[in-house]
Parts: structure tokens; sequence; C-alpha cells
């Protein structure tokens, strides 16, 4: 059993930053491509950022230049830095993460941090 913990999700104002972590634990062999979700209230689940084992990475267009996607293999640790906060940021962050194990790769989420950006 794999789980995925997210950390790091506050009420933030307008401008600000805000840093939130996943950690990946249990039973696996390696982490491989993790992304950062996102879901704001009467919206669907939408892809926020991706990142690669070997650190490629992909952003979509309306946090290009204000989101930092990067990881820890060492630690099983993905991170989200999130710069320049808009109201429309506001929402429920889920890590996503495809694990290693037995020959196999399966699909996990976490249970998501709330980040809140007041105006």
């Amino acid at each position: 059993q794999v789980q995925l913990v997210e950390s790091g999700g506050e009420l933030v104002q307008a401008g600000g930053y805000l840093r939130l972590s996943c950690a990946a634990s249990g039973t696996f062999v390696y982490v491989n491509i993790m992304d950062w979700y996102r879901q704001a209230p009467g919206n669907q689940r939408e892809l926020v950022a991706s990142i690669t084992r070997d650190g490629l990475t992909n952003y979509q267009d309306f946090v290009k230049g204000r989101f930092t996607i990067s990881r820890d293999n060492a630690e099983n640790t993905l991170y989200l830095e999130m710069d320049n906060l808009k109201p429309e940021d506001t929402g429920v962050y889920y890590c996503n993460a495809d694990v290693a194990y037995d020959g196999n790769l399966k699909n996990y989420w976490g249970q998501g941090t709330q980040v809140t950006v007041s105006s």
C-alpha cells in the first residue's frame, strides 16, 4: 500500500507565497511521474504541473512563471512553490503519482491540502 500525504496549504493574501509538499510512503520500488492537480469549488479537478523522475517539468499556462514544481527522489517527496498567488488559485491541491511495484505502475492520489488566496 502506498500513501501520498500533502501539506503546506493555508490562507494567504494575493501576491503571497506558499510551498506545498507531498510525501510518498509505503512499499514500492520507485515513484515515476508526479503531478499536482487542483480543484476549486464547483469546478472539475485540473492538472497544474508535472515532473518526471529525471526532472523534466511541464506547467499549465495559468501557472507558468509563478509556480515551480520539483522533487526529491531520495526522500520520495514532491514540492510545489507558488508565488504571486491570485484568488483564482484557491482550491484543494492534490498530489498524484505513478508508483512502481512488482513490475507494475499504479496511480495514487493524496487526500489534498486547501489553499485559499484572499483578495
